[in-house]
């Protein structure tokens, strides 16, 4: 109990120095590669970021999801990657190569379509190495170079307005 504690301290510690040194610099590029992060607890239709990818022009194959379970037993076999809290270690170390491999990609945009509050969720997309990083939490305003305040049921709106700010930032 008192090392889970320490090493979620920890970890908010790591998340809390990348936030610090993170240079806010979003480049001009138009949006060809997008990774999404998501709860699977709090949304899981998959289908509703395909269409909004075809609306936007956006090539499937440059689509990367990954999302959080709570219990990996739950893991369903129709998306592209999941990750749960034991694949964490002390100060923000990953020990799963999907994992790693997706926060190590250099995505145009990065959608972090969760609210709740998770240090799990947090810090894959503090760690993230993409250009523009959308949210829809705003707990930590640091993580995020865009937020759109909806709940994660709102997909609709959320699509609405994400396309519509897109085209004033001349990003699609």
């Amino acid at each position: 109990m008192f090392l889970k504690r320490f090493k979620e301290k920890s970890n908010q510690k790591y998340i809390n120095t990348l936030l610090s040194s993170r240079q806010n610099v979003v480049d001009s590029r138009k949006i060809e590669s997008v990774g999404i992060v998501l709860n699977f607890d709090e949304f899981n239709n998959y289908e509703a970021f395909k269409s909004l990818f075809k609306e936007i022009k956006i090539l499937e194959n440059k689509v990367k999801f990954i999302a959080f379970i709570t219990d990996e037993k739950l893991t369903p076999n129709n998306w592209d990657a999941f990750f749960n809290p034991k694949n964490f270690g002390w100060n923000g170390k990953i020990d799963n190569v999907e994992l790693e491999e997706f926060v190590n990609t250099e995505f145009d945009a990065l959608i972090s379509y969760y609210k709740e509050d998770s240090l799990e969720l947090n810090l894959v997309t503090a760690l993230s190495k993409a250009n523009f990083k959308i949210g829809i939490s705003g707990k930590d305003k640091r993580l995020h170079d865009f937020i759109i305040d909806v709940t994660t049921n709102q997909i609709d709106l959320f699509k609405m307005e994400l396309i519509k700010y897109l085209k004033v930032l001349n990003k699609i």
